[in-house]
């Protein structure tokens, strides 16, 4: 993959995104941000999500409280702490700084996943037209963040959106049948994507049926 460094602010940010590019950092403490433009990139298909049985009795158990965009800075916060194999991260404060620069801008958004009060975890991402980019996830509890991802590809398919781009792909995205495409192949459908239109904001009840239906 190729990488520069470069200065970024949030309309840079926003254009860099409907290129195909994304900015990480080296770690928690670096101070400078990098373009990144990989060779292959991991998508979940919409309309072909795996949900495994067990985990969906998990999301309908009503077991957790999830929700939208109501604590975003907690959330990518909560990306950017050491967890158990990832005692770094790629999130540094210039990094929490822009997101949430685009979560007030209306286009970084998260998914909160509690139980009672506690924030046990989520995920955020950006939204252009109808392409979602996947940035971070996390957990503090068994399933929480595969719960804020049902949640995300509901919510997702319920508004119309046409493409959710994972970056790279996981052993832990895989089971969701995530895949690998081209540079080219994932441009194509990225230009189709964020000149397209869909609505982030989705009623309850439009979702529900939307995980049933997973």
């Amino acid at each position: 993959m190729s990488r520069r460094a470069v200065m970024i602010t949030p309309e840079l940010l926003l254009r860099a995104y409907r290129a195909g590019l994304f900015p990480m950092a080296e770690s928690r403490e670096a101070g400078r941000l990098y373009w990144l433009d990989p060779e292959r990139r991991g998508v979940i298909p919409l309309e072909g999500f795996h949900l495994p049985r067990r985990l969906r009795r998990t999301v309908l158990s009503g077991r957790f409280t999830v929700t939208a965009d109501t604590d975003f800075a907690a959330v990518i916060a909560g990306c950017a702490e050491p967890a158990p194999g990832r005692e770094d991260s790629w999130i540094n404060p210039e990094i929490e700084w822009l997101f949430t620069a685009l979560h007030r801008m209306g286009h970084a958004h998260s998914i909160e996943v509690r139980e009672g009060d506690a924030l046990l975890g989520g995920l955020y991402g950006v939204a252009l037209g109808a392409a979602f980019f996947g940035e971070s996830m996390f957990s503090r509890a068994r399933d929480v963040s595969k719960v804020a991802l049902v949640h995300l590809v509901a919510r997702l398919r319920a508004g119309g959106f046409t493409l959710l781009d994972t970056q790279f792909i996981t052993e832990h995205l895989t089971q969701f049948g995530t895949v690998e495409i081209p540079r080219a192949e994932y441009k194509m459908r990225l230009e189709r994507a964020v000149n397209a239109e869909a609505r982030w904001q989705t009623m309850p009840e439009e979702l529900e049926a939307e995980i049933r239906r997973l």
